[in-house]
């Protein structure tokens, strides 16, 4: 990745963040053009050689405009700030295409278009595992989210779906969605508009007359998996594509039995959020609720927030590590983690849960600004798939242009070289490395100065808690 140009201060986020909030305003807003935008995306899209990845996904054009022009043309469609026919009745229309030849494109039941995600994932994925150090935790995130389709009829394979946001039905697909993150950006590997696993709850069938040899095809027979089934699929696919993570982060839904058991026969290990049912876990011979293990487990006395225990689920005997977290405000309520790396600490389960917000905020930022629920209204099951995968891309393009901006290990081998890279830094290391730097230059001055720098850093320590105190052990002054 070479940097092109120096970033817009305007633009920059302050914090580390998956979500490139700042990029898409700035491009979708009237202050940034749309030839400004059209300009940055096609070097973008150049870069990633994303003409190479369609070819490898059987996309295809087999005359007149070329599939690359068609496909840029559909991923800038946000940022004109109108739908499709309305961009084809304005300024914008090429002449020399037509509103049938859009369509046709969407419509292609031979067109891969997950096979065409997920190498693109893994060819973002890999250039931004160049630019940390090798031994930072990567992740897979498991989501679901509701499209709904509530006017819609006829759309095929559109289902009766459960909205556990708002806890009602609701008319569409759920989007069952697959990310990668390395706690600083969050690229979408892969996803399955799921329609439902019972016919009863299906208002429209696949159409008979798509080529069952076909993706398209496929794609359908994929909808109708259930849940778990479709999620593992999504998984064991992006690893064998070459994806590399070292954890999956679920929620409570993902997080039973049969499925951290499935994930550990691909060699993986989950993290995830546990919900009290009915489940109990084997610990020193007997079984227990997750409510009775924390009154074993935390202290009511201590201000410690976390503790975990080991234990072995019941059927299968998987040992796990359970966290409990407890409400600060509330001392009887607790949140529960589970992780099947028995040897990871308490914190840093913590700490790497907190990574699966991330894929909230993609699901936000495709739904609010990408135009992921009102860009096609269509009834193909295949132009779903298309536009909901153009959709995924505009987020990894803009995520890759918020890393090129933001990163300076972009700027070319020698600051790749010499930067450091970006990481957690303990506690521990950066006051150690604070209290060096300020000896190093304390010795620097001359003696009158050195020995009042020597009485204050020292009475600074001694005025410290032990814990600070032991931090520092070799940080003394030389005669």
């Amino acid at each position: 990745m070479t940097k092109q140009k120096a970033p817009n201060p305007g633009i920059i986020e302050s914090s580390q963040t998956s979500m490139p909030r700042k990029v898409l305003t700035r491009m979708i807003h009237q202050n940034y053009s749309v030839e400004q935008s059209k300009t940055e995306i096609s070097f973008t899209l150049t870069k990633l050689r994303v003409a190479q990845l369609l070819q490898k996904a059987n996309i295809r054009k087999a005359c007149g405009v070329s599939v690359g022009e068609l496909f840029q043309f559909l991923l800038m469609l946000a940022f004109y700030g109108k739908n499709l026919f309305r961009v084809l009745t304005s300024d914008h229309k090429r002449t020399e295409i037509s509103k049938n030849t859009f369509y046709r494109f969407l419509n292609t039941p031979t067109y891969n278009w997950k096979r065409f995600l997920v190498l693109l994932a893994v060819r973002v994925t890999d250039a931004f595992s160049k630019l940390t150090n090798s031994n930072r935790v990567k992740v897979l995130i498991l989501d679901d989210s509701v499209t709904p389709r509530q006017r819609s009829k006829a759309v095929e394979l559109l289902a009766r779906i459960h909205d556990h946001v708002f806890n009602r039905y609701v008319k569409g697909f759920n989007m069952l969605t697959l990310g990668w993150s390395d706690g600083f950006s969050f690229v979408p590997v892969a996803f399955n508009l799921l329609s439902s696993a019972k016919p009863n709850n299906r208002y429209q069938e696949a159409s008979n007359a798509i080529d069952h040899r076909t993706s398209g095809w496929k794609a359908r027979m994929d909808s109708m998996l259930t849940k778990p089934e479709a999620a593992f699929q999504m998984i064991k696919y992006a690893l064998d594509m070459g994806i590399k993570a070292d954890y999956v982060l679920m929620d409570s839904w993902f997080t039973t039995e049969p499925f951290v058991k499935f994930l550990a026969g691909l060699g993986i290990h989950v993290i995830g959020m546990v919900k009290q049912l009915t489940q109990t876990y084997l610990y020193n011979g007997r079984y227990y609720t997750l409510p009775k293990l924390a009154r074993l487990v935390m202290d009511k006395g201590s201000g410690r927030i976390y503790r975990s225990i080991v234990v072995k689920t019941k059927r299968e005997n998987i040992p796990v590590r359970i966290v409990f977290v407890r409400n600060r405000n509330k001392i009887s309520e607790h949140l529960y983690l589970m992780t099947t790396d028995i040897a990871m600490s308490d914190a840093e389960v913590i700490r790497l849960y907190g990574n699966r917000w991330s894929i909230e905020t993609f699901f936000k930022a495709s739904k609010s600004l990408l135009k992921l629920q009102n860009e096609f209204q269509t009834r193909s099951y295949d132009a779903a798939v298309a536009h909901t995968a153009i959709v995924f891309t505009r987020y990894t393009v803009l995520e890759w242009i918020r890393r090129d901006n933001n990163d300076p290990r972009t700027y070319g081998g020698l600051f790749f070289a010499l930067c450091d890279e970006v990481q957690d830094i303990e506690f521990a290391e950066a006051l150690k490395s604070l209290m060096e730097l300020l000896i190093n230059i304390a010795m620097n001055f001359d003696s009158e100065n050195t020995s009042m720098i020597k009485s204050k850093v020292t009475y600074w320590i001694n005025s410290q808690p032990r814990f600070i105190k032991a931090l520092l052990p070799k940080l003394g002054w030389e005669s």
